[in-house]
C-alpha cells in the first residue's frame, strides 16, 4: 500500500492527528485485513464499506459516504491515493 510509509511516519508524532479511511472496495474481508496485517498497519479508523461494483458505482460511493465523515472530521489536509 503506497500509504504505509506515510502512516507510520504521522502515528510516530502525537501532535499530528491522522485518520486512516478505508473506502472498502475490496469487499473481500480477508484480502483488505491482509493488507493491513502484511504491512503491519492499524485497522482503519473508518470503512466506508463500499463493496463491489462498477467503477462509476463505488466512485459515487465513496464521494457520499466520505462526505459526512469529512464533515465530522474537518481536516486540513486530505491525502487521496489511487487503486494499489
Amino acid at each position: 500500500m503506497k500509504m504505509a510509509p506515510l502512516i507510520r511516519e504521522m502515528r510516530r508524532h502525537p501532535e499530528i492527528q491522522a485518520s486512516l479511511i478505508h473506502t472498502g472496495q475490496h469487499y473481500d474481508e480477508a484480502m483488505a485485513g491482509r493488507f493491513f496485517q502484511d504491512l503491519n498497519l492499524p485497522k482503519p479508523d473508518v470503512s466506508l464499506e463500499v463493496g463491489s461494483g462498477g467503477h462509476a458505482y463505488q466512485t459515487g460511493e465513496v464521494m457520499k459516504r466520505l462526505d459526512p465523515v469529512l464533515g465530522e472530521l474537518q481536516p486540513h489536509l486530505v491525502v487521496v491515493v489511487g487503486d494499489v
